[in-house]
Formats: C-alpha cells, structure tokens, sequence
C-alpha cells in the first residue's frame, strides 16, 4: 500500500544534536553531519593548555624529585601530551629517565603504544581496559608505603584514587588536561535554551566534567528542573561511557551509552536510537514519519519550519482526532492571540510536505491528520 522511497539520507536526517565536547568536537560533530543531522555545538569546558598548567608542572617536577614506585597511565592522548608539555619546560629527557626505573600500567592497548613511542615499557596492561582491574591488580600485589602516580584526563576515578589511599598508598595525581569553565558562555546557553524548548532531538557527552559543567549552568540560570524533565523525556542523553554518565546518573537522568566507548560507536548508537523515537502513522496512503525538524513522507525528506514542527507534532499526539485552532495556537511558540497565525503557519506546513491531503480541514473546528481507517492501532499508540 506504501511506497516507501529509497532515502537518499542519513539515519539521522531531520534531527538536531548537541555536542558539549570541547576536545574532538569537530570531528564528533562531523561524523553526526555525515549522517544527516544538524549539529549545535557548544563546548561546556575548555582545556588548560599544556605548557600553561602549573599544577602539571608541579606534578611533573615532584615525579622527578621524588621517583615514584608505579605510574598507572591512563589515556594515550594524555600520557603523550605529558610527555610533550615536560619536553616544552626542558624537562622531557629527566622525566623519561626517572619513568625508566618505576613499573608503569597501562590502562590499554592506545596507550601502550603511547608509552612505547617514548621508548619506555609497560609492565602490564588489562585485557578490559578497565581502571578497575588496574585497582585489583594493584590491590593484590600490595601497595601500602608505596608511592603511586596517576595520571589523570578530566575524568573522575570513582573510588580508584581513595581505594589506593586507604590501602596505605601516597598518591600523586598526574593533571593531565585540566577542564576549565568556557570563555563564551554563550553557546552554552543556546544548547540549554534549545534543550528546554525541545529544539534538540539528543545531546551528546564525552567526559564527566562536561555533563557537570551543563547542569551547573542550568543551575545557575534556575532552568535545572526543565533541563532535567527534557532529558528524562524528549531529548535523548548519549555519553560516551559510564564514567561520562556519572553527573547525569546522580540527577536521576538515566543515559544511553556504546558498549565500545568510543566516538564512532556512539554515533551509531544515536543512528539506531533517534530513528526509533521517531512517530510513524499511515496517513492518506503514505508513510509519514515525524522527526524533530523534518518529516520522512513515503521515506522522502521533507524539512518543515519550526511552527510547522509545532503544529505537526499537536496534531500528532491524537492521530485521525480533529485538534481545535486554538490548541494550536497555543502549540506555536510566540503566536499570541491571533488564530490567524494557525492558518498562516498550517499553510506554510502543507507545502512543505509536498502532499496536503495528509492534513484535512474541519470546517468551524480545526485539523486533523488523515489517518487511514485500516492502519493497525499500533500507530494511534506510538
């Protein structure tokens, strides 16, 4: 009965998503584009240069004055930056010199290949690349009276440094890429205000300090508890991993996340999820399908304007039941009291769709979608 068109889209087509990462935004934002989705980005954090961090710095120097027993290196990109920024201070060759003679872990195979590319040598390394099993590991073999350097990346270690501690270890965190609030507020405030006004269809989070530095600013400006109802209803939260999720988790925010916590399994996780969450209805004998700025009619995509959204969305939620013009006037944001303003935007909408059948007119009553009589009520539920 419906011929559904080859798309000629992404599976993202027709959706907007957030991007909060400030480190490898642009190629995040690039992999979301290729597949058809519109992109707001707004970094929640900046990073502290290198050469400029003077907590490093001091980290660095105490390493080197007094060796430590193991350093347990984390990310690749943070242990090489590590490296480079002590090279940059002069104090690159001492550093690896001193990392020579302590028994260094690595978290994983990137950063094994990090440390090798310094010409030094991992001891051991976890299959899981899990800190947890670094923990074990460093559980069993003993670590009381022994001095123990993290190197750390932005992200919170839950219970890993405080474990180590309470066992009798001296830990020394290693602050590799020390977040830091952004410069612009702006963008940020522009990702928030989208969010709560159920302009963006998903955000995407790849570290903690990210998602926290986004609820501190809906905090901040007393738009917490809209930022917290989008997220548990209309807007889809993806982090990256289950460390990332920890600041949404504590605000009862529930998160998807890849099973391989990388950027490219969460772009296909988003591929899988957001056309799911998408309404399909037959209508007038098409396959129409109600995206967040878009419509798929018959597989084809149509983008709507953001009115037309509105009023395509109230009609929506009752499916083949007429919706009275002043609902929808209520429906489209900033139309007063006019309800001419209805037919200008419904209009508007038609055309955009390419099949005005799909949208009858009730005289004297409103609108409603044609919903085919035969459609299975699977589609009046969805």
């Amino acid at each position: 009965m419906y011929e559904v068109q080859r798309p000629d889209h992404g599976p993202l087509a027709g959706f907007t998503v957030g991007v909060t990462a400030a480190r490898r935004a642009d190629e995040l934002g690039a992999l979301l584009q290729r597949r058809g989705a519109a992109v707001l980005h707004a970094p929640a954090l900046r990073i502290v240069p290198l050469a400029d961090d003077s907590e490093l710095l001091a980290a660095t120097k105490q390493v080197i004055d007094q060796t430590p027993d193991i350093v347990v290196a984390t990310t690749a990109i943070g242990f090489r930056g590590w490296i480079e920024a002590a090279d940059g201070w002069g104090l690159g060759e001492t550093l690896l010199d001193r990392l020579r003679e302590v028994e260094i872990l690595a978290r994983g195979p990137k950063v094994k290949g990090s440390i090798r590319a310094a010409g030094l040598n991992e001891e051991w390394s976890p299959s899981s690349e899990s800190m947890a099993e670094v923990l074990d590991r460093l559980l069993e073999e003993g670590v009381d009276g022994r001095r123990i350097a993290v190197q750390l990346h932005g992200e919170p270690l839950p219970g890993f440094v405080e474990s180590l501690r309470a066992a009798g270890a001296e830990v020394l965190g290693i602050p590799v890429y020390r977040w830091m609030p952004p410069e612009d507020i702006g963008p940020v405030d522009r990702l928030l205000d989208a969010a709560v006004s159920r302009g963006l269809d998903a955000v995407t989070f790849t570290s903690a300090p990210a998602a926290a530095s986004l609820l501190s600013r809906a905090e901040d400006r007393g738009l917490l508890p809209e930022l917290l109802a989008a997220l548990n209803h209309d807007v889809l939260p993806a982090c990256v991993g289950p460390v990332t999720a920890l600041p949404l988790q504590a605000q009862g925010i529930d998160t998807v996340q890849p099973e391989r916590f990388r950027l490219g399994p969460l772009v296909q996780l988003l591929c899988q999820e957001m056309p799911c969450r998408a309404r399909s209805l037959p209508i007038a004998g098409h396959r129409v399908e109600i995206r967040g700025h878009a419509v798929l009619v018959d597989g084809d995509l149509k983008p709507v304007p953001p009115a037309g959204m509105s009023l395509m969305r109230a009609l929506s939620r009752r499916p083949g039941w007429v919706v009275a013009r002043s609902e929808l006037l209520r429906a489209l944001p900033g139309a007063g009291r006019d309800e001419h303003a209805v037919e200008t935007a419904m209009a508007r909408l038609r055309t955009a769709l390419g099949a005005p059948k799909l949208i009858q007119t009730v005289v004297k009553r409103g609108y409603r979608l044609a919903l085919d009589p035969s459609a299975d009520t699977k589609y009046g539920d969805t």
